[in-house]
């Protein structure tokens, strides 16, 4: 495993395997945990791998008010983390390595209407930003495979959208499933900041969506199942519910009663402060 900080080093390194290997790379922001070890280990499954991690919180995705200053830099015991699965190369760069002409540059490429709904809708400028530095990776370390996490559900769908409409499809999107812990909640760099009374609330959000999910199976309506699901999330005063939504995966659009095909569950709430969000896909049938 080895540790480089600049473009220079990075690109040399990466000419040398080029033409040999194949570069699957894993974007993170540090501070990590299990979830982000398993997206190493299922970047490393793709033959002849060689893995690219790369560790830099991104001051362009976050909005004013946000964490960004607070958010966790923790290099060398994630360097420790990651002896556990050995990716090839770690790139942790400065800031203004990545934003040589400043953070004040246009964002490219644009997140569009999707970028201001649900998660866009709470963090203006958000997926602007989070395009902007994984569209910036992508040209930097030109991948044939990338790996990201299935939590980030909107994230996930803007990336694949950018692939495709920038990259022409030249890079596979590999989507790695949700780490949880034993209660169900899935693995985050925030759950560090949960108080103990809303960590032991937190995993009713994941559970919210399950009871939704087996409500719809058995044939309520979708829209009745999100309804009562809504009711239980806002009468806990412990956490502020921002959304619960059912969309269609393939589109990202809201589905009706009558939409059959995969959905997917979304929802986010401040607990105590501390924002956090899940998903869940399934299959809903046409009616017996």
């Amino acid at each position: 495993m080895k540790l480089v900080h600049s473009i220079t080093e990075l690109q040399e390194t990466l000419e040398a395997v080029r033409e040999t290997k194949t570069i699957v790379f894993v974007p993170t922001m540090g501070a990590l945990h299990e979830g982000h070890l398993s997206l190493v280990e299922k970047a490393k499954e793709v033959p002849n791998s060689f893995v690219v991690l790369s560790i830099f919180v991104n001051p362009t995705q976050f909005g004013k008010g946000e964490d960004f200053d607070k958010y966790p830099r923790t290099l060398e015991s994630d360097l420790v983390s990651l002896e556990a699965v050995q990716p090839d190369l770690v790139f942790a760069p400065a800031v203004d390595e990545v934003y040589a002409n400043g953070i004040a540059a246009p964002m490219k490429p644009r997140a569009g209407a999707l970028g201001s709904v649900f998660e866009g809708a709470s963090r203006p400028g958000h997926f602007e930003g989070m395009l902007h530095i994984v569209s910036w990776f992508f040209e930097l370390i030109k991948p044939k495979v990338a790996v990201f996490g299935a939590k980030d559900a909107q994230q996930l769908f803007l990336i694949k959208r950018m692939v495709h409409r920038q990259f022409v499809d030249s890079i596979e999107i590999i989507e790695a499933e949700t780490v949880r812990e034993e209660d169900l909640l899935a693995r985050s760099s925030r759950n560090r900041f949960l108080s103990p009374e809303a960590r032991a609330y937190a995993p009713e959000l994941f559970r919210a969506l399950l009871d939704v999910q087996e409500q719809i199976t058995e044939g309520v309506k979708p829209s009745v199942a999100l309804s009562e699901a809504r009711t239980t999330l806002t009468s806990e005063p412990l956490a502020k519910l921002d959304y619960l939504a059912l969309v269609d995966k393939r589109t990202f659009a809201t589905i009706d009663d009558d939409f059959t095909g995969v959905a997917q569950l979304l929802v986010a709430s401040v607990v105590a402060g501390v924002r956090l969000i899940d998903n869940l896909t399934f299959y809903i049938q046409e009616p017996a």
